[in-house]
């Protein structure tokens, strides 16, 4: 048989979309064999690259306490700010891996540094950072907390650090299901697609828990951008791509 999973919250916390209906499928003892995600995987030609897996994506807050007072009095104020930036520039500054055969170095980076003082010369209270960690099969969530919270703990500043995992990184090995989507795709389109695991997170997180999954879609050249379209020739190409997928799964 074939399903379609249809959501509306892909890029959310997820509540009432694709992980709570496999997790009722399961329960009722229904048996997914395989998994194609719509995915846009093409960064600006159709057919070049299909997606073999994701990596995972930590996010963090990082908060350091000060004593609020005068820049000009320093010693009666304990500024956060400068520990706070220096414990950010230990983080970005290592280099988490090399990268493995499938995956590309895993990646932090700072996405924001905030105290909320538009007062040039008062020293704030309070400073907090948040950065993302984009990490390959290398890791897991748990473990690269426990090497961050290793990390600050050596620079000795005082620290609150907030954590939470969006999602773990998988890899679909190249085997039946991606031969059968990489054909398809050279058949249809005449290129063969790079097996890729570049990109974002996607719904393939939580699917790849019950079922080889891969991602194959269309461009994804203006996603999120304003006026964004894709090209009808290209959703009628990805059309056959999906038939040929099909017959040849039912088939052989």
């Amino acid at each position: 048989s074939i399903a379609l999973i249809i959501t509306g919250d892909e890029e959310g916390p997820a509540v009432n979309g694709t992980r709570p209906m496999l997790e009722r499928l399961a329960a009722r003892g229904e048996r997914i064999d395989a998994c194609v995600v719509g995915e846009p995987t093409n960064p600006a030609r159709f057919g070049e690259m299909m997606k073999i897996g994701r990596r995972g994506s930590l996010n963090a807050r990082l908060v350091v306490e000060g004593v609020q007072g005068h820049a000009a009095y320093p010693d009666l104020a304990d500024n956060p700010v400068h520990p706070l930036l220096e414990m950010t520039h230990g983080l970005a500054s290592t280099a988490l891996d090399d990268g493995t055969a499938h995956f590309q170095p895993s990646s932090l980076q700072v996405t924001s540094v905030d105290v909320g003082n538009p007062t040039t010369n008062l020293i704030p209270a309070r400073a907090e950072a948040r950065f993302n960690i984009r990490f390959n099969d290398l890791h897991t969530g748990a473990g690269l907390e426990e090497r961050l919270r290793g990390m600050l703990d050596r620079q000795g500043h005082a620290y609150r650090l907030d954590v939470s995992v969006s999602g773990e990184s998988f890899l679909t090995p190249p085997g039946p299901l991606v031969d059968l989507a990489a054909e398809a795709m050279r058949e249809v389109t005449g290129r063969t697609p790079e097996l890729s695991t570049s990109g974002g997170t996607s719904d393939a997180r939580f699917i790849k828990d019950y079922c080889p999954v891969v991602e194959l879609g269309l461009v994804s050249e203006t996603a999120h951008k304003v006026d964004e379209y894709l090209e009808i020739e290209d959703l009628e190409k990805l059309t056959r791509v999906y038939e040929r997928m099909l017959a040849g799964y039912f088939l052989s």
